[in-house]
């Protein structure tokens, strides 16, 4: 397809992006090009929109279309592409991979040597038009309304968190009310988690939490240190069977570690600022036989299999921590609420005026 669309863009090596008109992508055999009908906001755009440390050390391409959440309508099929035809609705995953790799032919695909990221590496979906490989692509029924095609991604991604391991029956404590956390806690309650507890720091996002169903919810501001011991309280001195770190706090991730059971298991999402110093392996992992597992992004394509079936089954509804949804052109509006930590999910539309 040739002529022109709109894209927000970074641009230059400072914050913020420029909202351009760009050529069209030009679809490479084994891709497809989708007209985007919603893509969502992510944290890492947030960071890209600020250009703080973490955005300079993962940005190394400039002029690039931003985002990697994202979903729409097949309008061109690349020679090669065998299982897609124009017309067809789909999301995708955000993750570029090389299937002939060893790190892919071991189902680990997502963090591969070779993998690259839509909006990181190659231009992304805040777009009227992305390009994407056939690899990545993921069928969508026309059922599943574009908003929640377009954030399948990063609730993937807390689908593997809460998943990694079976919580079914247990007691999960979640810290961190940003998206992930907020579709953490539904994941967990819709497989069937005995109790779920949320941590988070600002009032609009816990209440989002508990419209997703969370049990009991916590103000870190408010309550401090106290939390630990009200979560010991509230398990009769043990501690939660499973906690799931989404907010990347180091406060957190020292406070993960006290409210665990033992033997329990505390999987890590969050990406803390700066390496954490002065954690004690001994007590905090050996002695009490913790179980630790690192999580980035989701499993291709596991994950999606078990997501698509929450969502099918009607236990997981994430549309209450969709708070935004706008036209492209008004994304400053969008991370000006994303840097006031008072929404949930921001769904962005190319084609709305």
């Amino acid at each position: 397809m040739q002529g022109t669309m709109k894209a927000v863009r970074k641009v230059r090596p400072a914050p913020g992006f420029d909202l351009v008109e760009t050529e069209i992508p030009q679809i490479k055999p084994d891709e497809v090009l989708l007209k985007v009908e919603a893509t969502a906001i992510c944290g890492s755009d947030l960071h890209f929109y600020e250009w703080d440390e973490f955005a300079q050390s993962k940005l190394k391409r400039l002029p690039i279309t931003i985002g990697h959440e994202f979903a729409g309508e097949i309008v061109e099929v690349g020679a090669r592409v065998k299982g897609y035809k124009v017309g067809d609705y789909v999301t995708a995953d955000s993750h570029i991979v090389d299937p002939t790799e060893k790190l892919s032919l071991m189902g680990l695909q997502h963090i591969g040597n070779n993998m690259k990221i839509f909006g990181n590496e190659v231009d992304g979906s805040f777009a009227q038009y992305v390009a994407v490989p056939e690899t990545s692509l993921w069928r969508l029924d026309r059922s599943i309304p574009s908003e929640i095609g377009a954030i399948m991604e990063p609730l993937g991604g807390a689908t593997q968190a809460v998943l990694i391991e079976p919580v079914t029956g247990k007691s999960v404590v979640v810290f961190g009310d940003g998206p992930i956390g907020l579709f953490a806690v539904g994941v967990a309650r819709a497989a069937g988690a005995r109790k779920v507890y949320l941590i988070g720091a600002t009032e609009p996002r816990l209440e989002l939490g508990r419209l997703m169903k969370a049990d009991v919810v916590y103000n870190v501001r408010q309550m401090g240190d106290a939390l630990v011991q009200a979560i010991l309280d509230d398990t009769d001195g043990i501690g939660a069977d499973v906690v799931i770190e989404c907010s990347g706090a180091p406060q957190a991730y020292e406070q993960a570690f006290k409210v665990v059971r033992k033997g329990g298991r505390v999987t890590l999402f969050g990406i803390t600022p700066r390496p954490i110093e002065k954690f004690d392996f001994n007590y905090n992992v050996i002695l009490r036989q913790i179980t630790v597992r690192g999580v980035a992004g989701r499993h291709m394509w596991d994950t999606w299999i078990q997501m698509e079936g929450l969502l099918a089954s009607g236990l997981l509804d994430p549309r209450p921590v969709i708070t935004c949804d706008i036209p492209l052109d008004d994304f400053d509006m969008g991370f000006k609420q994303m840097q006031d930590k008072t929404c949930g999910k921001v769904i962005l539309r190319p084609w709305a005026e």
